[in-house]
């Protein structure tokens, strides 16, 4: 059994189309909404949804945002809690028209037995190609340093759908679920199984698009998230910094204290 874990912020435009797309895929039997700090339209459109799926879909709500990955850290707890055999994470802004996509992903996580089950976003040769760039430079290190760069590309789950098997879901800290890095990072320390299951070209996941502001917020978060897995991977102290440089982007607003008092069951609307 599959369970998809879907964070959502104010998506009220775009949240609806997803969430009708996974009840059409027979492998997806539950689906956790991790509403966070949204606003009205969002919650209706979520909950018109769910009056019609009310067996498929369980809301999971806060009053106040948790901050950027920080609901999939919720939606892993529960599938675990629940004793579903995978995760299958998906950003609730996604409107592209990838129904057959998600389908192959889950069918070759499921051949190959991946505990963790990537998806390759930029497979074009000139993405690849663009290594300084801070985007694709630490993603591109972190693989290097697990010795899989070969294997993944710059892929991570920090872009794209991906999938957490049964078994690699309770070794990975809850917390570190909201710095999607670490998956790889505790993945590889634990000698599972990693690969790409999919390819679905950026442009195609159908993303909301936003200002250059948030943007580069984006690049930095990812960049010390990375840098955050890597010390892990070398057993050393958490550190987001590299060359003189520290890379905060957004990860200063994730609410971890609100995470903890959620797995404490003192937290949930």
């Amino acid at each position: 059994m599959f369970a998809a874990v879907v964070p959502v912020h104010n998506e009220e435009a775009r949240v609806g189309s997803l969430l009708r797309r996974l009840q059409n895929i027979e492998e997806i039997s539950k689906t956790y909404v991790i509403l966070n700090g949204s606003n009205r339209s969002t919650v209706e459109e979520v909950e018109s949804v769910y009056r019609r799926n009310k067996q498929k879909i369980t809301l999971v709500s806060f009053k106040d945002p948790l901050g950027i990955d920080v609901p999939r850290a919720v939606g892993a707890q529960l599938v675990y809690t629940f004793s579903m055999c995978h995760a299958i994470f998906i950003d609730g802004d996604l409107v592209g028209e990838i129904t057959k996509d998600l389908r192959g992903l889950i069918a070759t996580a499921r051949l190959n037995k991946l505990d963790l089950a990537l998806t390759d976003c930029y497979p074009e040769k000139k993405a690849l190609e663009a290594v300084s760039e801070p985007m694709h430079f630490f993603r591109r290190l972190l693989n290097q340093e697990l010795g899989l760069q070969s294997r993944l590309g710059i892929a991570t789950p920090s872009h794209g759908p991906h999938i957490v098997s049964r078994r690699l879901l309770p070794l990975v800290p809850w917390d570190d679920y909201a710095v999607p890095p670490m998956l790889l990072a505790h993945a590889k320390c634990n000698n599972l199984n990693i690969g790409i299951a999919g390819v679905i070209p950026h442009g195609l996941l159908g993303s909301s698009i936003k200002n250059q502001t948030h943007s580069q917020l984006i690049i930095d978060t990812i960049a010390g998230d990375c840098l955050e897995a890597l010390s892990v991977l070398h057993h050393q102290p958490r550190n987001r910094s590299f060359e003189g440089k520290t890379y905060l982007g957004y990860h200063k607003q994730r609410r971890f204290d609100l995470l903890q008092q959620f797995l404490g069951g003192r937290l949930m609307n």
